[in-house]
């Protein structure tokens, strides 16, 4: 088995959002390119275009928006007993 070094808790800020914004990235484009073309033969190719195009645009859209996104959150849910 592979160890590797785990980053510190204060890089969460950025690799919660990044890896949120591959995964939403990701499935949104997929089903938007799929809607778009059909299943055509080059769906894969079309889909990793959009992909490629979208996310570098998606992340750090998260990044400005996670603060708000967080307070809003809040309003709605209970903060966590400890």
């Amino acid at each position: 088995m592979i160890a590797f070094r785990k980053l510190p808790s204060r890089y969460n800020g950025i690799v919660l959002p990044f890896f949120l914004s591959l995964m939403m990235c990701c499935i949104v484009s997929g089903i938007s390119t799929m809607r778009a073309v059909g299943l055509a033969p080059d769906l894969a190719e079309q889909w990793l275009r959009g992909w490629a195009l979208s996310w570098p645009v998606a992340f750090p859209v998260l990044l400005l928006v996670m603060p708000f996104v967080r307070r809003l959150t809040g309003w709605f849910v209970e903060a966590p007993k400890r």
